[in-house]
Parts: structure tokens; C-alpha cells; sequence
């Protein structure tokens, strides 16, 4: 479990010195896998009709709730290398 928190902390560091910026749907892919590996399943409220860039990013992570945290850091370190290759 250490092992995989510090793999997990290394990729969020990782992830601010890609070559290249991701796609949008890779970054909302990303935002929502940290969220689900650092806090849990998807909480507070929907952001407002007008606000498309939170409501993206709440869906996404909305997306994911059921997921064990210990799965979505997995799956983030994993894409994150993947990035990076």
C-alpha cells in the first residue's frame, strides 16, 4: 500500500512534465482517477449549468464512484506512464 501511494504521489508530479499536453478527454480522464485515488467516490454538489468545465470534471469523476481507491491509483500511475512513453 506505501509502495502504491508513493508510485501514486510520483505520477501526480509526473503528470506536470509531460512533453505534451493531453488531449481533453485524457486530462478529464486523469483529474478524474487523482480524484478517486486521493478522496474517494464524487462529493459536494454539481457545479451550475454554465460551469462546463466543472460539470466535466464532476461527471467524469462521478463516473468512477464505486471504484476502490487503491484501483483508481493503479489505473493513474498506469496512465501516467503511458503518457510518458
Amino acid at each position: 500500500m506505501a509502495d502504491l501511494k508513493s508510485q501514486f504521489e510520483q505520477a501526480a508530479k509526473d503528470v506536470h512534465a509531460l512533453s505534451e499536453r493531453p488531449d481533453n478527454d485524457t486530462l478529464l480522464r486523469l483529474y478524474a482517477l487523482f480524484k478517486q485515488g486521493s478522496e474517494g467516490d464524487v462529493s459536494g454538489a454539481k457545479p451550475g449549468f454554465f460551469d462546463f468545465v466543472g460539470t466535466a470534471k464532476y461527471e467524469a469523476w462521478a463516473k468512477l464512484k464505486g471504484t476502490s481507491q487503491d484501483d483508481a491509483m493503479k489505473k493513474y500511475v498506469d496512465l501516467v506512464k503511458k503518457l510518458r512513453a
